[in-house]
């Protein structure tokens, strides 16, 4: 009698992949921390600054959950669920203000830079679904609701009252916000303030105000996280987008509406407010973009929407994906679809998601392919060729499906699939 085969059974696996700028340890990877020299001109190669490709952290197994990531400035944090850890959350990279909680080598030790993954110790042991990092602060949300901020409060950002000389290196306080409703299902952190969506579209939002980024209708820094209203009052939001001070916003019907900065034509284009600050939220008129809009990213002098047809549309300045010589762009301007893999041959291929960091975007399509352009500080967006990226371009991800990208200041961070 004969023996039936079985089937092989495939089982998708999770991985954390970093490239970029690694010599304050925000890659996680040790082999690159070099705390005496910090300059990209202090190397001779590029090869000893950081990691030039998308690379695997090998601290984070296959048999982990990774929930979220987030890159800060010089910094990262990953949610990950571990069998042999009580903690979700880690940190490595820059910790001078204590942005990735209390770290130390030994007893009276503390440290400014944490070179591997670290856990993150919070007054919570339930598992931690989301987090977000801004220029030196960093918020994590866990499967209850609770919100869990640290590091810098200058401007009010982690939702606590302001202290004035507070010391923000080796403290162990982490601030537990209770000022908010607890159906949060997104947060997100702009430079150096703070925006918190609720599953029923409502945002709140806390920290520096000097160019209108908490919405609130003032310019004044406000610690308490406070209701956004405006013209998304009354609509349901269904995302936020912010890395700097310029923020994006989108309901469930496909509305855009922004706020913050708008000094490089962001917002006054579609309005009738010629303002280079808005302190409210207003609803943008975006007729150039066809169809409705399912996702939106601001960068820190670029946005950028995603429609139902897979189209990228960009405007703003900088190097905004459309060659060299377009460095402006008052209007949404569509990114042709063939640069992200769409032609006779690939017809069904469309982008996904898009994200935004302080000076470059990317993209996600539906195969899992990462797209990225903009400045290329660093080494961030994946290019071993090191120069600035004028048009997207796909992404060597070693046969990684892509799930979600980061993208700090000079590295980025990524969740990558693959079937093992």
């Amino acid at each position: 009698m004969g023996s039936v085969a079985k089937s092989t059974i495939y089982k998708k696996t999770q991985h954390v992949l970093v490239c970029g700028l690694g010599v304050v340890g925000s890659l996680g990877l040790p082999k690159f921390y070099r705390p005496d020299k910090k300059r990209l001109n202090d190397y001779k190669a590029q090869s000893e600054v950081g990691q030039t490709t998308f690379r695997r952290l090998p601290q984070f197994k296959s048999s982990e959950k990774i929930n979220d990531i987030a890159c800060g400035y010089g910094f990262t944090v990953v949610a990950a669920e571990a069998d042999d850890s009580s903690h979700s959350a880690f940190g490595f990279g820059l910790n001078t203000h204590s942005q990735i909680g209390f770290q130390c080598s030994k007893p009276g030790h503390p440290l400014e830079i944490v070179a591997e993954p670290a856990a993150i110790w919070l007054p919570s042991n339930q598992t931690i679904k989301a987090v977000s990092c801004g220029r030196s602060h960093t918020l994590l949300l866990n499967k209850l609701g609770e919100i869990f901020s640290l590091g810098n409060n200058a401007m009010g950002q982690c939702g606590r009252p302001i202290i004035e000389k507070e010391q923000y290196f080796a403290s162990k306080y982490v601030h537990k916000i209770t000022d908010l409703p607890t159906n949060i299902k997104q947060i997100e952190c702009g430079q150096d303030h703070s925006l918190f969506l609720t599953e029923d579209g409502s945002v709140y939002s806390c920290g520096w105000g000097a160019d209108g980024q908490t919405g609130l209708g003032h310019f004044n820094n406000e610690h308490k996280p406070t209701r956004v209203k405006g013209d998304i009052e009354g609509v349901k939001v269904i995302k936020v987008s912010s890395c700097a001070d310029t923020v994006l916003a989108l309901d469930d019907h496909g509305n855009v509406f922004g706020w913050g900065n708008s000094e490089y034509s962001q917002f006054n284009n579609f309005t009738d407010d010629d303002s280079e600050q808005y302190a409210l939220p207003r609803h943008l008129e975006l007729t150039e973009v066809p169809g409705k809009v399912v996702d939106v990213a601001a960068g820190g002098t670029i946005c950028a929407v995603l429609n139902d047809k897979g189209q990228v549309y960009v405007w703003g300045f900088g190097i905004i994906g459309k060659g060299p010589d377009v460095e402006i762009a008052k209007y949404p301007t569509l990114i042709p679809e063939s640069l992200f893999g769409r032609n006779v041959y690939n017809p069904d291929s469309r982008v996904e998601k898009i994200f935004a960091g302080l000076s470059q975007l990317a993209a996600i399509t539906n195969k899992g392919d990462l797209y990225s352009w903009g400045r290329n500080r660093g080494l961030s967006l994946g290019f071993a060729h090191g120069r600035p990226q004028y048009f997207p371009m796909m992404v060597n991800m070693n046969m990684f499906s892509v799930k979600k990208v980061s993208l700090g200041v000079d590295h980025s961070c990524a969740i990558g699939e693959s079937i093992g």
